[in-house]
C-alpha cells in the first residue's frame, strides 16, 4: 500500500535552489544551514550597510552643505560690502565733480567781472573829465555846450551802468574807508555832521558786492567853537 493510503504525507521534491528566505539548499532539496560564524559576521555586515545607509550617509554630508553655506553666504556679504563701497566713492565723486563745476563758474565770473571793470576803467575815467568840465563851467552848464556835454556824459554813465556797475552814493553818509578815500577835511562846529562826507572829489563805482574804485572825499571833521 502506497504511503498515501497508509495516512503518511507524500514526499515532495522541491527543486528550487534557494527557499523563501533567499538560503540555498541541498541537492536533496532541504535547506542548507549556514555555519553560525557566517551568520554572525552577515548579520554585522547587514547591519553595518544599514547604519551607513541609514545614518552615516545623512551625517557625512550635513557638515559639507554647512560648509558650502557659510562660504556663499560669506561671499554675498563681501560683495555686499564691495558694492556698498563702490557707491559711495561714486557718490563722492560726483560731489567732487559738482564741487568743481561750481568752483569753475565762479572762477570764470569773477574773471568776467574783472574784465568787465577794467573796460570799464577808461570810461569811468571820461567820465571824470566831464564831471569836472561841468564842475567848473558854473553857470555854462546851462548854455547848448553844457548840455550837449551833460548829455555825453550821461550816455557813459548809462553804458557803464550796463555792465552792472553803479556809482556810489556817499556824500551825506558817515564815512567808510571801504568804499570811499579821504582826500580833504572840513572843519564843523555841528557834533551830529562830525565823520560825515561832506563833498565828493571824484565818485566811486561799485560792481555787484565789490568796489571798482573808491570815492574821494572830503571829511567833515567837529570842533567845538571857541568859548568867549
Amino acid at each position: 500500500m502506497s504511503d498515501t493510503h497508509n495516512g503518511a504525507h507524500p514526499r515532495v521534491n522541491d527543486r528550487r535552489r534557494f527557499n523563501m528566505d533567499g538560503n540555498p539548499r541541498t541537492q536533496d532539496g532541504s535547506q542548507e544551514q549556514p555555519h553560525p560564524a557566517e551568520q554572525v559576521d552577515s548579520k554585522q555586515e547587514q547591519a553595518a550597510e544599514a547604519s551607513t545607509s541609514e545614518g552615516a550617509g545623512p551625517r557625512q554630508e550635513a557638515p559639507a552643505v554647512d560648509a558650502e553655506r557659510q562660504r556663499l553666504e560669506a561671499e554675498l556679504d563681501a560683495s555686499r560690502r564691495r558694492v556698498d563701497e563702490l557707491a559711495r566713492a561714486y557718490q563722492a565723486l560726483d560731489r567732487d565733480r559738482e564741487e568743481f563745476k561750481q568752483r569753475l563758474s565762479r572762477e570764470r565770473e569773477r574773471m568776467i567781472d574783472v574784465e568787465r571793470g577794467n573796460v570799464a576803467g577808461a570810461l569811468l575815467e571820461a567820465i571824470d573829465e566831464l564831471d569836472r568840465c561841468l564842475s567848473m563851467s558854473g553857470q555854462g552848464a546851462n548854455s547848448a555846450l553844457g548840455q550837449g556835454v551833460k548829455m555825453i556824459r550821461d550816455g557813459l554813465l548809462s553804458k557803464v551802468q550796463g555792465l552792472g556797475i553803479e556809482r556810489l552814493q556817499v556824500v551825506g553818509q558817515p564815512f567808510d574807508p571801504n568804499t570811499a578815500e579821504a582826500a580833504d577835511m572840513e572843519i564843523t562846529t555841528q557834533p551830529e555832521e562830525d565823520q560825515q562826507v561832506v563833498a565828493e572829489v571824484r565818485a566811486g563805482y561799485r560792481m555787484k558786492d565789490r568796489v571798482i574804485r573808491p570815492a574821494r572825499v572830503k571829511v567833515a571833521k567837529y570842533v567845538a567853537p571857541a568859548q568867549a
